[in-house]
This record gives C-alpha cells, sequence and structure tokens, in this order.
C-alpha cells in the first residue's frame, strides 16, 4: 500500500538511466518529457524523479528516480502523462544509446556531502 511520501521517507526502488540522443532531437526529447515531470514527482509514492543534462554531453540526458514501493511505479508506469512521454519519445526522438539500471534498496541512512559542503 502507497503512503504520503516526504524527504524522510525511505527509498525502496531507484532506477538510474542515461540517454544519448542525436544532437538534431534533443529538444523534441526534452520537449516529450517536460510535460510528465509535475506529475511524475507528484505521483503517490514518488521520492523524486529528475533528468538531467550531462555536463560534458548536452546530447546526453540522465534520469534517476526513486519510488516508495513496486505499486507506485506500476501505477505511474500504466498512467496516460507517463504513456503519452515515452511514446513521443519512441516516435520522435533518435535515442543512440540508452542503459538503465533498477535498484532494490536494502538499507536507507542520510549522508553528509563531502568536505563539509551543506
Amino acid at each position: 500500500m502507497t503512503t504520503a511520501s516526504s524527504r524522510d521517507t525511505p527509498t525502496k526502488i531507484v532506477f538510474n538511466a542515461y540517454y544519448r540522443v542525436h544532437p538534431d532531437d534533443r529538444q523534441k526529447f526534452v520537449d516529450a518529457v517536460v510535460p510528465h515531470l509535475s506529475f511524475a514527482a507528484e505521483s503517490p509514492g514518488c521520492l523524486f524523479y529528475v533528468f538531467a543534462a550531462d555536463l560534458l554531453d548536452p546530447a546526453t540526458i540522465h534520469l534517476s528516480e526513486g519510488w516508495v514501493d513496486q505499486e507506485s511505479v506500476d501505477r505511474f508506469h500504466a498512467s496516460e502523462p507517463f504513456r503519452a512521454a515515452l511514446d513521443a519519445v519512441r516516435n520522435g526522438v533518435r535515442i543512440l544509446d540508452h542503459q538503465g539500471q533498477r535498484y532494490e534498496v536494502a538499507a536507507h541512512g542520510s549522508s553528509a556531502p563531502p568536505g563539509g559542503i551543506a
């Protein structure tokens, strides 16, 4: 069962992925995923859902997701906003390379950044 989440809610499932897109299609990729980002971040059970541009390669975009349980992931993947974004990417963006991993988190704790950066 999904419960309300906060930054203190333990992350149980993490996805990390990258997409290297054809340089001419980068904006198409951005346009496809931006409309569903708020929906994703506000979905029940979503702890974080972030796309980020690679600082060294503008054609590479990273995705990081954190979820409280599989039920939340399944509900999100079945949602219309997610399906629309996925279809827009599949049908309009040349993905040159992609890799993703799913992690199931066994323990959860906080950590300070290195060097005392606050």
